[in-house]
């Protein structure tokens, strides 16, 4: 029997946690000299209150839900996926290759031919760590988190010394060919007569992310690879009697969780910058750890934690740009949205459990 509704480990659980991290954040604000009454709706007005804003918002948010989904499938298989991070900068590797190289008669194609590159070059870097695990015993947290500095390094030396064009200082690659430019909200919205800003940068890339949620909902809840995976990460010895293969569950799970991670620059290089940089992902590949355990590793949950995050990135900076407060501290400001929400779960969910069980006990 469980120890509590399913709404209240959905939803109650995380409002309460977000609760306590907006009053701690709040005395962070005072601490300041600022009013978190002012800040907060500063945060609205700059995250929500105009179409640009909610451009930003929803351009992070993309890149949350792909990381949030990709840590949220190996966690079903009781896999803790670090190395988001460098499976999404490898992605972007596949991207550059696949639009730099293959001329593309329109953007349509180009983004297929980019998710498939993309998902590829992740899927192959989380493979060894998958390998590893599977075969060898290596805990999955250490090697995943290992390969992202890996990847950064092969990427540094891949751009300065392979893809930079003649002439260029900077360590990036060139411009993509304006045929292989994604649309964005603006270019969308606007044959439906709906206004969006022009200088936002969330675009297509959003609708796949979202059909990226509903594509893993019906994975891991519609089919019996789904079911195997949820079987093994419930119990190994259970999922061993059942003729399930540990090897296979692990291999599987991590090669979905590094291509959904390395989709994550279709957005960011693909879609925004046009070209693949250095640190492109910026954080987030971390960032998706947090909304998938927000999100209870499910797509909906990641779907709502992953507009919270997107959310607090672009709130937060509105509140740099326009108060005293210090970039340094909405840092600190989002570190306690994901301590809240994450490493501290079971200080809210204990006594939630508690008061739960008493509360049946007297109905009974």
């Amino acid at each position: 029997m469980e120890k509590m509704p399913k709404w209240a480990d959905i939803i109650l659980i995380p409002l309460i946690s977000l609760i306590l991290a907006a009053l701690l954040s709040a005395l962070v604000i005072l601490a300041t000299g600022e009013d978190p009454i002012e800040a907060v709706k500063l945060m609205v007005s700059g995250a929500l209150g105009s179409t640009y804003g909610w451009g930003y918002t929803l351009y992070y948010a993309t890149n949350f839900l792909f990381t949030g989904l990709a840590v949220a499938v190996a966690f079903h298989a009781r896999m803790f996926n670090i190395g988001g991070e460098g499976q999404a900068m490898l992605g972007g590797l596949g991207v550059a290759l696949i639009c730099l190289y293959i001329p593309w008669p329109h953007w349509s194609l180009a983004l297929l031919g980019a998710a498939a590159g993309a998902a590829v070059f992740g899927a192959a870097w989380a493979a060894i760590p998958a390998y590893l695990q599977a075969k060898r015993g290596s805990h999955i947290v250490i090697t995943t988190i290992m390969f992202n500095f890996i990847a950064a390094a092969l990427l540094n030396y891949v751009l300065v010394n392979l893809l930079r064009p003649d002439g260029s200082m900077d360590p990036a690659t060139a411009r993509f060919p304006t045929t292989v430019h994604l649309p964005t909200l603006h270019d969308i919205l606007a044959p439906l007569g709906i206004s969006f800003s022009k200088a936002a940068p969330a675009n297509v890339s959003f609708l796949v992310a979202v059909a990226a949620c509903f594509i893993v909902w019906l994975l891991i809840w519609r089919t019996r690879l789904g079911y195997e995976i949820r079987a093994y990460g419930h119990s190994e010895q259970g999922a061993r009697y059942a003729g399930i293969s540990p090897v296979k569950i692990t291999m599987i799970a991590m090669l979905i969780s590094g291509a959904l991670a390395g989709m994550m620059a279709t957005n960011n290089v693909m879609g925004e910058a046009e070209r693949l940089v250095l640190n492109s992902t910026e954080g987030a590949g971390f960032i998706g750890i947090a909304v998938a355990l927000m999100g209870r590793s499910h797509p909906f949950g990641v779907f709502l934690a992953a507009l919270l995050f997107g959310f607090l990135y672009q709130g937060g900076a509105e509140l740099a740009l326009w108060t005293k407060i210090p970039r340094e501290l909405i840092v600190v400001i989002q570190a306690l949205v994901i301590l809240f929400t994450g490493a501290l779960d079971n200080m809210v969910r204990m006594p939630l459990e508690k008061l739960f069980m008493a509360l049946r006990k007297r109905k009974a």
